[in-house]
């Protein structure tokens, strides 16, 4: 078929996890000639959960994209994360579609999880259709789900298909704009029997029409003012008007039906078709001109100049790195140049491919609208932008999901500690939510990322994709070392004598704590000549030496001064070597005679959580000797802030998705340090010892 963008509709599926959007995405394909069998995620044939980690775990992972035929139109589905742990490449391939579909699981309703990604298509204020699945399970209740999604999301939930029947007695839909109802085989193959409406529904299918109209009329004030006239409205003035509220993100069309069983897919497909937007009717995409304030606006259109956003990056070890995008404005053909208006760079490509799932298909040109991949480019990253160089546009792109938990991670065989870096780092172009670093303190190589199953799944795509295997670990928490009262005249005197040329040297030390995070001070309050100068710097680094391992657990020392005011030399026997040795011994000396405490890292806290687990949330706060600072109110969230120690929140992440079921969020970052009560330093330093 002709790529034409107004024949392209882009849909992303976004749901709760486990509510049946990839098997709904599996059913459309199959309806739309994109593939010949039924693909089921439980017995591992999807196509698009295709990755071992998402068939193993039976979740998704990562987007997958394909796309198929219907109606004279090419829907390109986008099959996004419900998982929390991956939601943050959820909300960044969004940003190639046009339009959603909210799958709900009619037997479990509104979870925690749909109100995030609803959230994500209001920020980019995507058109959605809601649609219920799961129709012939047991306790599914399509009714109560229309309830919930208006009174959750304050929205016009307009069902435009009834269900008849439901759980093992579910058969098909009724249209109530043509007032007829369809019948479907239960064998998968997505034939239906136009009907009359039964007679059993038809009072109920009447007063469901009459509700739809008075949503669907708000859209047009001349039909709006022609049905408060009691005129009648004729079956093409409702579909117009109904077409027109959807795109306009007015009216939320409800469907419902049964993705395993290929009942109301079709249904659902026509409403993509005619009810979502197609690319070159969105508004003018908006841009800035790269390095400066300058607004620009690029048209959805063809003959526009070329732009395109690059919404993810797929790492494979053997393709090498492949670039997926969305084609904003103007054509993109194949062997050509593009520039990158975020770097100032150029970057060549030969061929341009269609996604199919984890196939792709080369073709020659790519309009306003089309989701593409490009192999191999150097200097791009997800988030840039790609497009003219003599007429450059940036684009701002969706900001990922922080991390809200760490480990640290070690190479299961020694020494390829080098690989270990080489092959995360073409992970973290894929997801930008990870964050990898080297904890200067501890020395430990630290993993963050949106929770404990992305950590667990992207260590197994490590193994598999580039043969580094990894252990996960605890994250070590960098206490520190430091004094509590002052002392003076602290003497040491190294002298060593084995024949030959001696060692002598001789420091005289003040050592006096200083104020919380102003770190160490060395003065040199030298006079005479009792030591030579020279020696000086080799004190500065004894002394440097000494900070590094502390007196009490071997964590670094900190907030404190010396002062260097005297001491004693030899002619012949005293070197440098001699005043780093005698410099680092005294301060280890006037340290454990100045009363050494522990401090520990505290985090700052932003907590997000829904009202009725508020007081749940606090009292665990109280528990992990947090500190409340203040509350407010964002949305429908409460969010508190507060701050806690870093030892008592390293696994906040799964602790507060118990306590508030799914539904609490969290940021942090660390504020400052605190003296660590006794009776805990007691226990850090007994570990200290058992591990020397």
């Amino acid at each position: 078929m002709e790529r034409k963008s107004e024949l392209l509709r882009n849909v992303a599926l976004i749901a709760h996890v486990g509510s049946g959007k990839t098997s709904l995405a599996e059913a459309m394909l199959f309806n739309g000639k994109g593939t010949n069998r039924l693909g089921r995620v439980d017995d591992g044939t999807s196509n698009f959960d295709y990755e071992p980690e998402e068939i193993k775990r039976r979740i998704t992972i990562s987007t997958s994209i394909h796309h198929c035929d219907w109606k004279k139109h090419i829907i390109n589905i986008i099959d996004t994360p419900g998982d929390d742990n991956f939601l943050s490449d959820t909300k960044a391939c969004l940003q190639a579609a046009d339009g959603v579909v909210v799958v709900i699981d009619a037997t479990a309703g509104t979870k925690f999880g749909t109100q995030k990604v609803w959230a994500f298509a209001d920020e980019l204020k995507l058109p959605r259709i809601v649609y219920v699945s799961k129709m012939d399970r047991e306790r599914s209740n399509f009714y109560g789900v229309v309830e919930e999604v208006m009174k959750t999301f304050e929205v016009k939930a307009t069902p435009v298909f009834l269900p008849i029947g439901a759980e093992d007695k579910f058969e098909g839909l009724v249209d109530l704009v043509k007032m007829k109802a369809y019948r479907f085989a239960k064998d998968g193959s997505g034939k239906f029997e136009e009907t009359d409406v039964p007679a059993n529904l038809k009072e109920e299918a009447e007063e469901w029409r009459e509700k739809m109209i008075e949503n669907i009329v708000e859209a047009d004030d001349q039909i709006m003012e022609k049905y408060l006239d009691g005129q009648a409205l004729s079956p093409q003035e409702v579909e117009e008007t109904f077409v027109k509220g959807t795109k306009s993100g007015l009216l939320i069309p409800v469907t419902c039906g049964s993705s395993t069983f290929n009942i109301g897919v079709s249904q659902l497909m026509n409403l993509v078709v005619q009810g979502l937007s197609a690319p070159n009717e969105r508004p003018p995409y908006e841009g800035r001109r790269p390095g400066k304030d300058e607004k620009v606006l690029r048209k959805p259109l063809p003959e526009e100049p070329l732009s395109a956003l690059v919404f993810k990056t797929v790492a494979d070890p053997f393709a090498g790195k492949l670039t997926l995008l969305r084609v904003c404005s103007g054509t993109l053909k194949s062997d050509s140049t593009v520039y990158n208006a975020n770097r100032g760079t150029k970057e060549k490509f030969g061929q341009l491919l269609l996604l199919e799932g984890k196939k792709q298909q080369p073709i020659e040109a790519a309009v306003p609208g089309d989701i593409v991949a490009i192999p191999k480019l150097k200097e791009t990253a997800t988030g840039e932008t790609l497009c003219a160089e003599n007429d450059p546009i940036v684009y701002t792109p969706t900001q990922p999901l922080p991390p809200v938990i760490s480990y640290a991670v070690e190479a299961k065989v020694k020494g390829t500690e080098d690989k270990l870096f080489s092959s995360f780092a073409r992970l973290l172009e894929e997801d930008p939510t990870l964050r990898l670093e080297r904890d200067q303190a501890t020395s430990e190589i630290i993993l963050s990322g949106a929770g404990q199953i992305h950590l667990e799944a992207t260590c197994e795509k490590l193994a598999r994709k580039f043969g580094v295997e990894v252990n996960l670990k605890p994250v070590k928490v960098p206490y520190r070392e430091t004094i509590k009262k002052p002392v003076q005249g602290v003497i040491y005197r190294h002298k060593k004598q084995s024949g030959g040329r001696g060692q002598f040297a001789e420091v005289h030390f003040d050592v006096s704590p200083r104020e919380r995070g102003s770190g160490y001070e060395f003065e040199n309050a030298l006079v005479g000549m009792n030591v030579p100068r020279n020696f000086v710097p080799a004190v500065e680094k004894g002394i440097n030496e000494a900070l590094k391992l502390g007196v009490l657990a071997g964590y670094p020392l900190v907030d404190l001064k010396v002062r260097f005011y005297d001491g004693k030399s030899h002619e012949v026997d005293s070197s440098e070597m001699a005043f780093k040795i005698a410099a680092s011994m005294c301060l280890k000396k006037g340290v454990q005679e100045a009363n050494p405490t522990l401090l520990e890292p505290i985090m700052k806290l932003e907590i997000f959580v829904p009202e009725d687990s508020m007081g749940d949330v606090m009292g665990d706060l109280n528990s992990r000797r947090g500190r409340v600072l203040g509350m407010d109110t964002q949305g429908k969230m409460q969010v508190i802030k507060a701050q806690a120690p870093m030892a008592e929140v390293l696994k906040y992440a799964i602790d507060l998705n118990a306590l508030t079921a799914g539904r609490g969020t969290f940021k942090s970052e660390f504020s400052h340090y605190e003296e660590l009560p006794a009776q805990l330093a007691e226990k850090v330093i007994a570990e200290a010892k058992k591990t020397e």
